[in-house]
C-alpha cells in the first residue's frame, strides 16, 4: 500500500573482525583483549578497549564468562543419554547441583573414545567448574590422567579406571552376575547364553567375570558359542538372541547385562514364538520400568542407581571446594530382584514338550 512505510534496515552487530580493523591488530589479538586470555600488550589491549567503545561492541557475555569460570557450571559425559540408566543419574545430578546453585551441561560420548575425547577438551575450553564422566575405554585414557594432573575436579561413575587417581562411584557389577548365573545354575540350568557388550567398556567385562566365575564354581564348561557381543541397543539385541536362539541345541536360559538388552531379547524370544519362563529363563542386569510390566515380570540384579548421581556431586563439590583429601572409591552392592521369568530346566522341558 503507498501509506506503507519502507521497513528499516536492520544494524549489523559489530564483530570482533569489526574492532580488530579499527585497532589495527590481528582478529586473534583483538579477541584474547575482549575476552581476557591469552597474552596481549598493553598497547594493544587499550587500542582493543578503545575501538570496542567506539563501535558499540557487545561480546558473547556468557562465553566470556564460561572461560573465566564465573559460571557454576558442571559437565556430565555419560556413555550413551539414551540408556534408561544413564538417564536417571543425568537426571539426579542435575537435581542435588540445582540445590548447590550449579547448572548441568551434559554430552553423551556414545561409547566412543574419540568422541569422550573431543568432549572433555571442549569442556576444559569452557572452563567448568569440574566434571563426571563414565569413561567408554578402560585403556587409552591420557585425556582423563591430564585432566588429574591439572587438577581439574573429576569423578568417574559406574566404571573405575587402574591409575587415574580420583573419586569414583561404582558398583559390583562381577558379584551382581555372579549371583544371577548361581540362580539360573540352581534351578537346573546348564546351558546358559549371555548377550553382552564391547569387553573394553568395564561394566561388560566385570559382568562377563562374573558370568564366567559362576560357572567355573559350578564346574560347567564355557561353551564360546553361547557368548553373542552386542551393542547396548534393542535393535542389536534382538539380532543377538536371533543368533543364539537358531542355534539347534538352544540355550534354556540367558542373561542380558543392560535393560536395552533385556527389552531386545524379549521382543527376539516373542518373535521367535518363545515364552519366557516357560521355554527360556531370563535374568537382566539393570531394574526397568518395562521390567515391572511384562507378564511374567523379569528377574533383574538391581542396581543402587538413585544413590550413584547424588554420591557423585558431593564428590565433586568437595573437590571443587578446594578438598585435597585421597581419592574416594565407593562401590556399591547389587541386588538381586527375583520375579517371575526363571523357572526350573526340567519344569521348562516338560511345559514344551
Amino acid at each position: 500500500m503507498s501509506g506503507d512505510r519502507p521497513p528499516r534496515a536492520v544494524k549489523r552487530a559489530v564483530t570482533v573482525k569489526d574492532v580488530a580493523a579499527a585497532a589495527n591488530v590481528s582478529r586473534a589479538t583483538a579477541a584474547r583483549a575482549l575476552n581476557g586470555y591469552g597474552y596481549v600488550g598493553d598497547e594493544a589491549s587499550r587500542r582493543v578497549q578503545e575501538a570496542a567503545e567506539r563501535l558499540g561492541y557487545r561480546g558473547n557475555r556468557i562465553a566470556q564468562a564460561l572461560r573465566q569460570g564465573q559460571m557454576p557450571i558442571v559437565g556430565f559425559v555419560p556413555g550413551d543419554i539414551q540408556n534408561p540408566f544413564f538417564a536417571r543419574v543425568a537426571h539426579d545430578i542435575d537435581a542435588a547441583l540445582r540445590r548447590s546453585r550449579h547448572s548441568l551441561l551434559i554430552a553423551s560420548s556414545e561409547e566412543s573414545l574419540s568422541q569422550e575425547q573431543s568432549l572433555l577438551d571442549n569442556l576444559r575450553a569452557l572452563n567448568v567448574r569440574g566434571m563426571i564422566v563414565a569413561p567408554a575405554s578402560e585403556g587409552d585414557n591420557p585425556h582423563l590422567q591430564r585432566l588429574v594432573r591439572e587438577r581439574v575436579p573429576l569423578v568417574l561413575i559406574d566404571r573405575e579406571l587402574p591409575g587415574i587417581d580420583c573419586d569414583s562411584v561404582t558398583v559390583d557389577n562381577e558379584g551382581g552376575a555372579r549371583e544371577a548365573i548361581a540362580l539360573l545354575i540352581a534351578n537346573g540350568h546348564r546351558r546358559i547364553a549371555l548377550i553382552h557388550d564391547e569387553s573394553r567398556i568395564a561394566t561388560a567385562r566385570q559382568r562377563r567375570e562374573g558370568y564366567l566365575r559362576a560357572l567355573a564354581e559350578a564346574g560347567l564348561p564355557v561353551e564360546e558359542g553361547l557368548i553373542a557381543v552386542s551393542q547396548s541397543t534393542v535393535e542389536h539385541a534382538i539380532d543377538a538372541t536371533i543368533r543364539l536362539f537358531s542355534r539347534p541345541e538352544r540355550p534354556t536360559a540367558l542373561f542380558t547385562v543392560d535393560s536395552l538388552m533385556t527389552t531386545g531379547a524379549l521382543l527376539a524370544l516373542r518373535s521367535m514364538g518363545l515364552a519366557v519362563p516357560r521355554d527360556v529363563s531370563l535374568i537382566g542386569f539393570d531394574d526397568f520400568d518395562l521390567a515391572t510390566f511384562t507378564d511374567p515380570q523379569i528377574t533383574v540384579v538391581a542396581q543402587p542407581v538413585g544413590q550413584i548421581g547424588p554420591l557423585a556431586v558431593e564428590m565433586l563439590l568437595e573437590r571443587i571446594r578446594g578438598s585435597d583429601a585421597p581419592a574416594r572409591h565407593v562401590r556399591f552392592p547389587t541386588r538381586l530382584i527375583t520375579r517371575g521369568s526363571v523357572a526350573r530346566a526340567d519344569f521348562g522341558r516338560r511345559a514344551g514338550a
